[in-house]
């Protein structure tokens, strides 16, 4: 019976963590944010009666993406997952084939309520804009009586 290499395993280890890097470092090659957070860049304006939340979701589509809001809080995640195409001779003896599944959530707390009903959102080139309005503080707004 053949004796079992201890330095197998440390170069198992290490290839795996050779891969990572690799990995992190073309995500950073192709601009798909940092390798260790999200990346996804989000501004946050205030604009007189309203906030405009403005996030860069590159490679996502307005069906990957879910906006919520409630009170003072605003909730927005977006999911996808990719796989990289085969050649028809991979197609059926690949012996790896890469998926690729990328994830984004953020909670912002603004600084003023906002009025829910006077919420939309759009997404245009891979970049998703909030607009919200603010909540009336003045204690609602005066109706003529006719």
């Amino acid at each position: 019976m053949p004796r079992r290499n201890p330095f197998d395993d440390i170069d198992r280890l290490f290839d795996r963590l050779n891969r990572q890097f690799e990995d992190a470092a073309e995500m950073l090659e192709e601009g798909q944010g940092d390798a260790f957070g999200s990346g996804f860049a989000v501004d946050v304006e205030d604009a007189d009666d309203e906030f405009v939340v403005t996030v860069d979701l590159p490679g996502f589509e307005k069906e990957d993406v879910d906006v919520r809001v409630q009170d003072r809080s605003l909730s927005i995640s977006a999911e996808r997952t990719a796989e990289s195409e085969a050649t028809d001779e991979e197609e059926s003896s690949y012996i790896r084939r890469e998926r690729h599944s990328e994830s984004f959530s953020r909670r912002l707390t603004l600084p003023e309520p906002v009025d829910t009903d006077d919420v939309s959102a759009t997404m245009r080139n891979g970049v998703l804009t909030v607009t919200l309005g603010k909540e009336d503080e003045s204690g609602g707004h005066r109706i003529d009586v006719e």
